[in-house]
């Protein structure tokens, strides 16, 4: 029998070792929508005792070998009923996310249909996760074997709860691993559903462990845990460096994904029309909540006005609305600080002689009463080393430089600290082939400015990260690889 549903406002517990449990010192936090302001949740809030207890049942469940050693077809069989139950729960699952991120519901029921790919993909391919055979200078037989790191810390942001998680967690245990989740404290529900969606499909007790809180410690203190083997972080440059520092001593498997400010290159040759409409759900998409966001829009002089205007009017007709209204195609920010920040890089560049076309402006209506949803805005006139044209505003701002050459296009794409995604768009093939070989990015799409699919493996240089998710390399990143070597004498 499924088991009973919260109704809202949620009241949310810790979920560990297979139980619902309230933190131990009984501590709890509200959580608003960023979009109305209304009480969504209360939750709980855990201090170092309860991630103690989360890491200590993980690793009891990895040392004991409940799910480990389960064969590679039965760990699949698990994780094709946890996307089974996500589907079914869509419904609740994308409100959930839609009253605690202010994300369009629409958006939600695509991001929980997107989870449930996840799981299917990570059990179709468990079976792939191989090791080699290979002739060495003796006469007896060396291999390989993929064996599960341990215990893996998850760490997820806000601006995509339920994908991201999925992301870590679906590779994470098709590979035999433990895992402890610990979601951003805005958007926590959507974590512990699907810790609940895992219990019920049939995952051990201690296997896969929820941990929420108002703050930033309990990540911290899961970094620091000496039975955590692995760090899987997703979110700020800043935190990211921050993860690097502290896993350090305990040299700990780390991989991160982090931020962007990811360049959109427009030769003159590119289909405009086509363009224009691309690239406005390429930056504006979740209101620029996005580490792919394509923000950093580099367009070839002679049609650099057109671009400017056209993709102007362009966001001025997206729907900034309730966002769980099924039309809404813009929300809410994710708090009235992410506001603030956004409303200042617009003003510091107006300030600096930077021209404004569209919105950059609060919208206030009926489900935005929190007044946290600001208007997509393209921003113009800028210098490239302009703190917006090279910093990620995680916001709905996109800012347009010109540029003369294909040199020069190359430079001003390198042209910042990130490497994520970016896109390119010209007729050219030969262009398009130079120009792909020069772009330090992890990931980069031509004609298109969609780069990330499940199946391709997903992840920046420079300083958007280490490591690489999705793909086959993401199920690999949460292996350790033996060597083995039998002697025939």
């Amino acid at each position: 029998m499924p088991l009973t549903q919260p109704r809202e406002p949620w009241e949310a517990r810790l979920h560990v070792g297979g139980e619902e449990v309230t933190a131990a010192g009984g501590a709890t936090y509200r959580v608003e929508s960023p979009a109305s302001g209304r009480h969504v949740a209360t939750v709980a809030d855990a201090g170092p005792e309860d991630v103690e207890l989360a890491v200590a049942a993980a690793a009891e469940s990895f040392e004991h070998g409940v799910w480990r050693r389960r064969t590679a077809a039965a760990r699949a069989l698990v994780l094709h009923r946890i996307a089974e139950l996500l589907v079914e729960r869509q419904d609740l699952l994308a409100r959930m996310e839609s009253l605690c991120s202010g994300k369009p519901i629409r958006d939600c029921r695509a991001e929980v249909a997107a989870a449930a790919r996840y799981f299917r993909f990570y059990a179709g391919i468990v079976p792939l996760m191989t090791g080699n055979t290979i002739p060495v200078n003796a006469s007896g037989l060396d291999f390989t074997l993929r064996e599960p790191i341990g215990v893996c810390a998850l760490i997820v942001p806000w601006n995509g709860p339920l994908a991201i998680a999925a992301k870590k967690a679906a590779p994470a245990l098709a590979a035999g691993n433990s895992v402890v989740l610990k979601p951003a404290p805005p958007t926590p529900l959507t974590a512990l559903e699907l810790e609940r969606c895992a219990r019920e499909a049939g995952l051990p007790g201690g296997v896969f462990n929820v941990v929420t809180g108002a703050g930033p410690d309990p990540g911290r203190w899961l970094v620091a845990h000496p039975r955590v083997d692995k760090v899987s972080f997703t979110g700020s440059t800043r935190t990211g460096r921050d993860i690097l520092k502290n896993a350090a001593d305990g040299i700990k498997r780390v991989s991160l994904e982090l931020g962007g400010k990811s360049p959109n290159i427009v030769f003159a040759d590119a289909d405009l029309a086509r363009v224009v409409e691309s690239a406005a759900w390429a930056v504006y998409w979740n209101g620029g909540q996005d580490c792919c966001a394509r923000s950093r829009v580099i367009v070839e002089r002679p049609i650099y006005d057109r671009f400017v205007e056209q993709l102007a009017a362009r966001g001025s007709r997206m729907r900034v609305a309730d966002p769980l209204r099924p039309d809404t195609e813009i929300g809410s920010l994710i708090s009235a600080e992410q506001r603030d920040r956004v409303l200042g890089f617009i003003a510091r560049a107006r300030e600096a002689g930077a021209s404004l076309h569209g919105g950059g402006e609060v919208v206030m209506a009926e489900g935005l009463e929190a007044g946290n949803a600001i208007s997509p805005v393209v921003v113009a006139d800028v210098d490239p080393e302009a703190e917006i044209a090279r910093e990620e505003v995680f916001g709905p701002v996109a800012t347009v430089i010109p540029f003369r050459t294909e040199e020069e296009a190359i430079a001003l794409a390198n042209g910042t600290e990130y490497g994520l995604s970016g896109s390119l768009w010209t007729r050219d093939i030969g262009r398009a082939i130079r120009i792909v070989k020069e772009i330090r990015s992890g990931l980069l799409s031509v004609n298109s400015d969609t780069s990330s699919y499940l199946e391709a493996p997903f992840g920046g240089r420079k300083r958007s990260g280490i490591g690489r998710e999705q793909g086959l390399e993401g199920l690999y990143d949460f292996t350790e690889l033996k060597n083995v070597y039998i002697s025939d004498d």
